[in-house]
């Protein structure tokens, strides 16, 4: 039985009160230590109300089976919140333990309204999703411009001016067909 209706999804050093903290080594002292890339969890279906993965989504093998996975340990409705680096990012290519790299409109194949949702039957529905750029003068037009043209951003600017991160708020959706 979980204590706790909050998960933090590789926590690392950066542990949440009130939540079960989850990394893959005891060094960093979390609640349970578990692969993310082994299935299933340790964590019964329907355990959390929310969950939060900073920077950890982007080191995971199979990003259709962790997405599966946190639909089965969350009850409908629940929320999850990811930060992870824009593929523009140079940290998104400077760390050797990042596997994949991600845009505005890739949780997209999860909300069943992607032409390709075919890959799971799980359902999110997309609640919030921003675009994060480096703290600078520039930054803050082109962030205005980005968020109000994210498709554009990516095709055609991203490149010369890219973001640092990208932020998904995400409902669990459970019981649709």
């Amino acid at each position: 039985m979980i204590d706790h209706p909050i998960l933090n999804l590789g926590c690392g050093r950066k542990k949440m009160a009130g939540a079960v903290n989850l990394d893959i080594t005891p060094d960093t002292q979390p609640d349970v230590v578990h692969n993310l890339n082994i299935f299933p969890w340790p964590f019964a279906e329907n355990s959390f109300t929310s969950v939060h993965a900073n920077d950890v989504i982007e080191h995971l093998d199979n990003i259709v089976a962790v997405m599966d996975e946190l639909h089965r340990v969350c009850k409908h409705g629940a929320r999850i919140y990811i930060t992870l680096p824009h593929y523009s990012s140079a940290n998104a290519f400077t760390d050797p333990t990042h596997r994949h790299y991600f845009g505005w409109f890739s949780f997209d194949y999860f909300t069943g309204t992607h032409e390709h949702s075919y890959y799971t039957r799980t359902r999110f529905q997309l609640v919030r999703r921003q675009l994060i750029f480096y703290p600078s003068l520039l930054n803050k037009f082109v962030h205005r411009l980005a968020a109000r043209y994210p498709s554009r951003y990516e095709r055609a600017w991203a490149w010369m001016f890219p973001a640092w991160f990208l932020g998904f708020e995400l409902e669990v959706v459970k019981g649709v067909t």
